[in-house]
């Protein structure tokens, strides 16, 4: 009796799957950290990712995005242990006992919207280079690029803008800007009620 030959053949690409699977899972680890903040759960959807797939191996079709395949696992994955989760312990989310205490937003607001208008005060230059720099986090020489001028230009032009800011927000120096001094409302309770 002769072997089958497409058994052969479908058992090589299912080992071809398997270490490309091996290739893929620093990316997979990164996916995973899109959806949970705590790395140690990243890693269990990973690992359940994982063991979902080498499960289902034989359902992969050659020939397509072997990580696309993965993916819609982890994702598929992530939102049913989501429900399950929400199912599994009702009430949770509504208990007061469990929320963090959180300071009033007001003031940040406030500050954000006063930062804004100073930014857009600004001259074009300006504003464009401290955009770049200082809200998108480019490199100096990214936003020369982008700018089309010399990196001492972004720099120079960088340093003027933040001086203006500071002028325009009525600061002394940038530390002031971020250390208040003041007192949140919810900081002077205590912290726990005596009983």
């Amino acid at each position: 009796m002769q072997p089958d030959r497409r058994l052969e053949k479908g058992h090589a690409s299912h080992q071809q799957s398997s270490s490309e699977i091996v290739a893929l899972i620093p990316a997979l680890r990164a996916f995973a950290r899109t959806f949970c903040r705590n790395t140690s759960d990243a890693d269990d959807l990973v690992q359940e990712t994982l063991t979902k797939a080498l499960a289902k191996i034989e359902q992969f079709e050659a020939g397509t995005s072997l990580k696309s395949w993965l993916f819609t696992i982890m994702r598929n994955t992530f939102y049913t242990q989501a429900k399950l989760a929400r199912r599994e312990a009702p009430g949770v989310s509504d208990c007061a006992s469990t929320r963090l205490r959180v300071d009033a937003t007001q003031e940040w607001s406030t500050r954000g919207r006063e930062l804004y208008e100073a930014i857009q005060r600004l001259p074009p230059q300006h504003r464009e280079i401290i955009v770049l720099v200082g809200v998108l986090g480019m490199s100096y020489e990214e936003a020369g690029e982008i700018c089309g001028c010399a990196l001492g230009t972004v720099k120079s032009r960088l340093s003027r803008a933040r001086l203006r800011l500071l002028e325009e927000l009525d600061e002394q120096s940038a530390s002031s800007c971020i250390e208040r001094t003041e007192t949140f409302p919810t900081a002077s309770l205590p912290k726990s009620v005596p009983r």
